[in-house]
C-alpha cells in the first residue's frame, strides 16, 4: 500500500479556507487608511524637523561663545546645556547691536 502522487491533493482540498482571500470591504479600508497614515506620519515628521531646524547651532556663534564667555554663560552651559548658554549669548549680542546702531544714528 504505497501512496502515489495521485493520492495527494492540494492543501485544504475539500476544506474551505478563509485565510487566502481578503474581502472587498477590507481592501477598501486598507486603500483609504494606509495613505492617511503615511500622510499623518509625514506631517508629524515635518513638525519635528522644523523644531530641529530652529534649534540648530551655527558654528560661528558657538566659536564666539567659547572664545569670549561670560561667567553667567559658562554657568548656564554647564548646568543647563548649550541651549540656555546660547540664548544668553544671543541676548548679549542683541544688546551690543542695538548699542552700535544707536551710536551710528546722528543726534539732532
Amino acid at each position: 500500500m504505497g501512496i502515489g502522487l495521485s493520492d495527494i491533493g492540494p492543501p485544504g482540498d475539500g476544506v474551505r479556507s478563509r485565510c487566502g482571500r481578503i474581502n472587498s470591504a477590507m481592501t477598501a479600508w486598507l486603500s483609504v487608511l494606509v495613505p492617511l497614515l503615511v500622510m499623518f506620519f509625514a506631517l508629524g515628521m515635518e513638525r519635528v524637523e522644523s523644531r530641529l531646524r530652529e534649534s540648530t547651532v551655527r558654528q560661528d556663534e558657538l566659536d564666539e561663545l567659547l572664545e569670549q564667555p561670560r561667567p553667567d554663560e559658562l554657568r548656564a552651559l554647564f548646568r543647563q546645556g548649550t541651549g540656555r548658554a546660547l540664548e544668553l549669548f544671543r541676548l548679549r549680542n542683541r544688546s551690543r547691536r542695538r548699542g552700535a546702531r544707536r551710536s551710528r544714528i546722528p543726534s539732532p
